[in-house]
């Protein structure tokens, strides 16, 4: 009697295998917070300046009008979208390191797909962002702001935030794979990180706006994270559907791309 030929998953079947890699992946990445624990917690200096100083001072300028939602209440949602672009942007520098530790190469070499390679670290550089949510949240209430203490809302925001941090890092590894140096993915991930925050509406309404800055806030994923966690925390009107099918549809399209380009930065 020969031996049983096993064949190897097609169609449907392989999701369970493709979703096995994609979360070992995502552990590898999460693993390395272990190295630096306080990572976490100073993550949070950056959105706490935000609102401590730039939220106070133009709460009390009052040159910014938000209706009758208070500045800080406004400001919150788009600095925890802010802190979480800024995370992800660079995410693309670490897989260079992989890359030129020699990492990446053996990683390629395995039966997982570039895409779950990819999905892993989107969805890890997304749960080292959610921190920011509760941080953000329990500082808003130490100044006075009410936001959410629904425990579903708040999860809500980390998926929204898990999402748009999944996109932002997508776009990073994107820039890795077409630069494929880190400097230069530094110097391109500073000049974009800052037109991305104010090309949205998270420091301002966008009917504020000149009109040409609007189009490009129409077109920017980060307006739509920051609807969804307006929504979600502070109870304004939203069209809720549309931000996270935006938020999906970008992430998605983010994966792919990352991975088409992935094995450009091997070679």
């Amino acid at each position: 009697m020969g031996p049983t030929l096993i064949r190897a998953p097609r169609g449907l079947r392989r999701i369970p295998g493709i979703g096995t890699r994609i979360g070992a992946f995502a552990l590898v990445e999460l693993q390395k917070l272990r190295h630096d624990r306080t990572e976490l917690f100073t993550r949070l200096v950056q959105p706490a300046l935000w609102l401590l100083i730039f939220g106070q001072t133009f709460s009390a300028l009052d040159v910014i009008d938000t209706g009758d939602v208070p500045y800080l209440a406004f400001l919150a949602p788009g600095i925890i979208a802010q802190s979480a672009l800024f995370i992800s942007i660079f995410y693309g520098i670490q897989i260079i390191w992989d890359r030129d530790a020699g990492i990446l190469a053996k990683l390629m070499v395995t039966p997982a797909p570039p895409t779950a390679l990819i999905t892993g670290k989107a969805f890890a550089a997304g749960v080292r962002s959610v921190v920011q949510v509760i941080g953000v949240v329990a500082l808003a209430y130490l100044l006075g702001v009410h936001m959410t203490t629904n425990p579903l809302r708040i999860l809500g925001a980390m998926g929204v935030v898990l999402l748009g941090s999944a996109f932002f890092a997508c776009l990073s590894m994107s820039l890795a794979g077409l630069v494929r140096n880190r400097d230069r993915l530094m110097g391109i991930g500073q000049a974009i990180t800052m037109p991305l925050f104010f090309a949205s509406n998270a420091l301002y309404p966008v009917e504020l706006m000149p009109q040409w800055l609007r189009w490009l806030s129409a077109i920017n994923p980060l307006s739509y994270e920051v609807n969804a966690l307006r929504g979600l925390l502070i109870g304004t009107p939203t069209n809720a559907a549309l931000d996270i099918a935006v938020l999906v549809v970008a992430a998605v399209l983010g994966v792919l791309t990352a991975a088409a380009l992935l094995r450009r930065l091997v070679r």
